[in-house]
């Protein structure tokens, strides 16, 4: 199936996108790291370091908060965008944060989601829309080959065409259609292990990396970074990076 992904069909597809990057230094980030009720990454501390790290590299300014109620104040359209970084389950509290989210995105401004991101408010239909799926389980932790589909995206320019990793192999549901795919995890990578059955939709592979344009704003998500060592790993680092330069040019 990955023959498929690559297919002519899906280039004449893939064509409708643009590789725009937009300049990092003078940007304002938000990195929102909060949690509800369930399981919680270890990771957290991890993510928001890096991007520490890279706002004093690149020249931009790093917020986080696990506070939800800034979706609700002005002060969230002062930042050109938000990382939802492992976040988890229900994090918004009422309307009002939510509709501050949608708003946000819709002047054009800019969402990355990473790993868990993906479990995030499993019941709102817009931010499932919005980020291209929910999470719906993962096999053991261990490690298997990420293929890069198109190469042609800031976030995966740099990457090796076949990308060993330790991590765990998301699985989605009620995915999106209309997301541009960039990678997909391979389950087929020798000494493969199945905690459970997993959809065929894709052959042997399931979509891990995409950007979309949706509801007026640019979203990317990466289903990688499980591990806190991911947050220090040059590679890692470089595709988060192309993610964050393509989603800060406004539409």
């Amino acid at each position: 199936m990955i023959f498929l992904l690559m297919s002519p069909t899906f280039q004449l597809f893939a064509d409708k996108w643009d590789n725009k990057t937009e300049e990092l230094k003078g940007k304002k980030i938000l990195v929102f790291t909060k949690n509800g009720e369930g399981f919680v990454h270890d990771n957290l501390d991890a993510n928001v370091n890096m991007l520490l790290r890279l706002g004093n590299k690149y020249g931009f300014t790093v917020d986080s908060t696990s506070n939800s109620a800034v979706f609700s104040t002005s002060d969230l359209f002062k930042y050109d965008a938000v990382v939802f970084a492992n976040t988890n389950n229900k994090v918004f509290e009422n309307e009002a944060e939510k509709e501050g989210l949608i708003n946000f995105n819709r002047q054009g401004r800019g969402i990355i989601g990473i790993h868990i991101a993906c479990g995030t408010e499993r019941e709102w239909d817009w931010f499932k829309q919005m980020i291209g799926g929910t999470f719906d389980f993962h096999p053991p932790l261990q490690k298997f080959n990420v293929r890069v589909v198109d190469d042609r995206h800031p976030s995966t320019k740099d990457i090796p065409s076949a990308w060993e990793v330790e991590d765990e192999l998301y699985i989605l549901k009620e995915m999106n259609p209309t997301v541009r795919i960039l990678m997909v995890s391979d389950f087929s990578s020798p000494g493969f292990k199945h905690s459970r059955p997993v959809p065929n939709t894709f052959g042997t592979v399931f979509p891990s990396v995409w950007c979309n344009e949706f509801d007026g704003g640019r979203q990317w998500f990466t289903a990688l970074g499980h591990k806190k060592e991911d947050y220090s790993a040059p590679q890692f680092i470089r595709h988060i990076v192309g993610g964050l330069q393509w989603v800060l040019v406004k539409k």
